[in-house]
């Protein structure tokens, strides 16, 4: 199955943008799925190729937690992370482009699932529930970064 492209365009320069959309310390603020994101050795979530860090999403009634790793890092154009376990392992792959003479960005979401056992029978509903949600955490995500001053 093909990934659940998404592109907006922000009006901040690209490597603000950058900074801000993969740091996964600040998730939380734009995506209203994530309960919270921790470094995997506890510290802060860094951002660096082979960095791993855990997301909390709440998923209906319940919580669950994927651990991923940072599979590139190229600021302020390009940024990926994989899912190392659970049965739906999720992929982003992040490109921020400069717009208007670098002032502004845009900024293409490539998610994707890797179903493992369970997973299997359940990635067309979670494919479902991201194509809907995914598109509020963009936009929030926009108006967030727009918001901010100097």
């Amino acid at each position: 199955m093909a990934p659940l492209v998404s592109t907006i365009d922000i009006a901040r320069p690209p490597d603000e943008v950058f900074a801000y959309v993969t740091d996964p310390a600040r998730f939380a603020e734009w995506q209203g799925d994530v309960v919270r994101v921790r470094a995997e050795d506890g510290g802060p979530a860094s951002t660096g190729k082979g960095d791993r860090f855990t997301t909390t999403r709440r998923i209906g009634p319940s919580e669950r937690t994927f651990t991923q790793e940072v599979t590139e890092c190229r600021p302020p154009g390009s940024w990926s992370a994989r899912g190392l376990d659970g049965p739906l392992r999720p992929s982003m792959d992040i490109t921020v482009e400069p717009l208007a003479g670098g002032t502004a960005s845009r900024v293409t979401f490539a998610l994707d699932f890797d179903p493992h056992g369970i997973g299997v029978p359940l990635l067309p509903l979670v494919r479902r529930q991201a194509a809907k949600g995914a598109p509020v955490s963009y936009r929030n995500l926009k108006r967030r970064l727009e918001a901010l001053t100097g």
